[in-house]
């Protein structure tokens, strides 16, 4: 029986990568020419005394230092993702990381604009700092917003593609097929259809804001709950918290390599690895007993 095609988003993943940091490239490029362009057009209208590179020198510089912080908010809108429902307790976070975001944006950005200056031999004059600070401030929290929607967004496209998942319900009417309280199976939203998984497919899970993304054969499936929450309906038979982020299936677990730190990394059957802990590392090794090894560890007795 021939398998069924690859979908746009299995089609999608092995360019994943090339798309998201092309993405922001190709955007910091397109508004630096463009902006620089505009700018000099402005210039030269008022007849003021600016040589031609200078404009292409702000923008570039501003474009550069935004760039750079890209990976720094993609951490943290996992760590406070914003969305319609939880926007008024995650507003205060993001309007002091966008304090954040624009004062390390100016300071870079000056400083590049003052080494780039001395080069040729002149001086960049900033202006007041607190005046100006504030100025750029009005700017970068528009930039921040943004970027901060275009994230979720783009997250957003990704989850409906790869599918959500959620617990099953109880029925309308009679008993349960299975218990809800400790799922057997999960339902599956993907593309418009539906259907379940098995609790035993799950490789690991992460939590991400205020979901929790379940692993099952290189697909993620965002299921909105806690970590604390669903780790309490899973099988401790057979899942084990391993750090305050990440469960894992003890089937999968191939072997612990310690760190010097007390922690140590979880490699797993499919060569996938996970942190684990110092807090949840020995109940993690007594629970799997004989199952897998440390290195340097002997076999357990048969």
């Amino acid at each position: 029986m021939d398998s069924a095609p690859p979908s746009a988003y299995q089609r999608f993943l092995p360019w994943r990568r090339t798309f998201e940091v092309g993405f922001w490239v190709v955007l910091t490029l397109v508004n630096g020419i463009a902006n620089s362009i505009t700018v000099l057009i402005d210039i030269r209208r008022s007849e003021l005394d600016f040589a031609a590179w200078q404009p292409a020198v702000w923008e570039f510089t501003s474009g550069l230092l935004m760039l750079t912080l890209v990976p720094a908010l993609v951490w943290f809108t996992r760590l406070f993702p914003l969305h319609w429902d939880n926007w008024r307790r995650q507003l205060p976070w993001h309007l002091l990381a966008s304090a954040v975001f624009s004062l390390v944006h100016v300071v870079g950005m000056v400083g590049l604009r003052m080494l780039i200056y001395r080069a040729q031999g002149m001086e960049y004059d900033f202006g007041p700092w607190p005046r100006e600070l504030f100025y750029e401030y009005l700017k970068d929290i528009r930039s921040y917003a943004s970027m901060v929607a275009g994230i979720e967004i783009y997250r957003f496209v990704l989850r409906r593609s790869q599918g959500e998942a959620s617990l099953l319900d109880m029925p309308d009417e009679g008993e349960p097929v299975e218990p809800v309280d400790r799922p057997e199976r999960f339902l599956v939203r993907k593309l418009g259809r539906e259907f379940l998984v098995s609790a035993a497919d799950i490789e690991w899970l992460q939590a991400s804001g205020n979901y929790v993304n379940l692993r099952i054969r290189e697909h993620d499936y965002p299921l909105r709950s806690t970590i604390a929450g669903i780790e309490s309906k899973l099988d401790p038979r057979r899942f084990a918290r391993v750090h305050r982020s990440y469960i894992v299936n003890l089937d999968l677990i191939a072997s612990i390599e310690p760190l010097d730190t007390g922690d140590a990394r979880l490699h797993l059957k499919d060569r996938t690895t996970l942190p684990c802990s110092r807090r949840y590392r020995a109940g993690l090794r007594g629970r799997a007993g004989a199952t897998m090894q440390e290195p340097g560890q002997p076999a357990a007795a048969s």
